[in-house]
């Protein structure tokens, strides 16, 4: 089952690579798979048992014996809701690149489908060479995405997206080159933990590229202006937590010693970020300005919660990251029909499209509420358990997550505020519609899962690790990661 999440997109992407089909047929295509894929997670969902601990619908292949390195995927809680999220917003991404009709479809929507797969791969390796291998397939999908169907500044975008990735993809690889040699194997459930400091933070600094956590986030701003707004949605939402996997999968879990030692130094940068996103949130001109900066505030309190040590906390960050990952491609995408409707995404520009565009103010609405984390809402849920978690390492850590989610109830009603109400912008007409059906086929289902969530938050919160068994890390024991090798 965990093969088939894998190989069903790649092998829809290869197909619409190789046959000669137009536009249409080329994207009816991809989304039909992307909807497979969904599916395929559902029935997923419905054979994971939650109750058990430990590694679930595993599959392991020999792939080089003499050096121990296998195919090995597998499936925990946690790793089964963040592939739930990320085949949601991948299917809504094809969807709205379907509808506005990308250039050179069989090129674009091959691409969407190998990179469903290799985020897929990612979220179920369980070695250390197999993940590094999806991680970086991963990466390659979004060089040519941005730097082909991107904006005018697509290439300088690139360019030092490249740079960034390229430069933490090699940290990696000698983090993982030297633990996997060092343990004898590179299966992540056979091998046991490591108290080197270098390469624990050899893995921390290459998440903390592909995340973005401050201070490496110079390639955000960019990347997430010029990238199509799908592609946006799927670096934001998406692309992301491989990085929230990877901590805790790797970093946290086989380095029990230096996650201790070096806590107190990530906590300080991701309370930095945490701040300084919502600060130039706030500030930022345009619509993609302040969900970028607003998705460098929320992977800070989401590293917070990782290294809060305790179950409030791991229960919190997962939570977190699929809210995230849902409520960022939502924003992202209504940030593309904006910008279809008035040609710019500049606030100053906007204003007043709630009159006479219902529909779109609705959703936009709706989505900003459950961003401000309002009480009833997920995010609320996730916040305040990533914040319960935190105080237990001091109670400054709380204090300085709870100003921060004040600064995001500024940023985002700013937001709000400055596309629906005041004054018609100048590049608001008259003339242009509300959102269309089509639109509303991917957009809904996006904000439908937010409903759910807050009507049930505890379907994460709760499902995420086994109850029951206790995952050691060093100096503390607790519940959160329960059982994982």
């Amino acid at each position: 089952m965990t093969t088939a999440l894998i190989l069903l997109p790649l092998g829809g992407g290869l197909v619409v690579w190789l046959l000669p089909w137009t536009r249409f047929w080329a994207g009816s295509f991809a989304l039909l798979v992307s909807l497979a894929e969904v599916g395929l997670w559902i029935e997923t969902l419905i054979r994971f048992d939650f109750a058990r601990p430990g590694l679930q619908l595993d599959a392991r292949a020999g792939w080089f014996g003499d050096l121990g390195i296998s195919y090995h995927v597998g499936l925990y809680g946690f790793s089964l809701w963040l592939i739930g999220m990320s085949v949601t917003v991948m299917a809504a991404s094809i969807a709205y690149a379907f509808w506005t009709g990308r250039e050179r479809a069989r090129a674009y929507f091959g691409l969407q489908l190998f990179l469903t797969g290799a985020v897929v791969g990612v979220f179920a390796a369980q070695d250390l060479l197999l993940f590094y291998a999806f991680f970086e397939a991963m990466l390659i999908p979004l060089y040519v995405l941005v730097g082909v169907w991107g904006g005018a500044g697509r290439l300088g975008a690139t360019l030092k997206f490249v740079i960034y990735t390229m430069a933490g993809s090699l940290l990696m690889l000698a983090a993982v080159i030297v633990l996997g040699v060092h343990q004898g194997s590179f299966d992540l459930v056979d091998t046991g933990t490591s108290g080197n400091t270098w390469i624990f933070l050899g893995f921390v600094a290459a998440f903390a590229v592909k995340a973005p956590l401050f201070p490496f986030h110079g390639w955000l701003p960019d990347a997430y202006r010029e990238a199509p707004p799908e592609v946006s949605a799927v670096l934001s939402g998406v692309v992301s937590k491989a990085a929230v996997y990877g901590l805790l999968r790797i970093a946290i879990a086989k380095f029990p010693g230096p996650t201790h030692d070096v806590r107190v130094p990530i906590l300080v940068f991701a309370a930095i970020g945490l701040v300084y996103g919502s600060l130039v949130a706030f500030r930022a001109p345009d619509v993609r300005g302040v969900i970028a900066y607003s998705s460098l505030a929320q992977m800070g309190l989401i590293v917070l919660g990782l290294f809060a040590g305790n179950s409030l906390g791991f229960d919190g960050a997962i939570l977190q990251s699929v809210n995230h990952g849902l409520l960022s491609a939502t924003l992202f995408l209504l940030a593309g029909g904006i910008e279809r409707r008035a040609a710019t995404g500049e606030l100053s520009r906007l204003g007043g499209m709630a009159r006479g565009r219902p529909v779109l103010a609705t959703l936009l609405m709706t989505t900003g509420i459950i961003a401000l984390a309002v009480p009833g809402s997920t995010a609320f849920a996730g916040e305040f358990l990533i914040l319960a978690g935190v105080f237990q390492q001091g109670w400054i850590w709380a204090v300085i997550g709870a100003g921060a989610i004040v600064l995001a109830a500024m940023y985002m009603l700013r937001l709000i505020s400055a596309v629906l109400h005041r004054e018609v912008g100048p590049a608001v007409s008259d003339s242009a519609l509300d959102l269309r059906p089509a639109e509303l086929g991917f957009l809904v289902p996006l904000v439908a899962c937010l409903l759910a969530l807050s009507a049930w938050p505890a379907a994460i919160s709760e499902r995420s690790f086994a109850h029951g068994a206790t995952f050691r890390v060093g100096w503390t024991s607790y519940a959160p990661i329960r059982n994982v090798p």
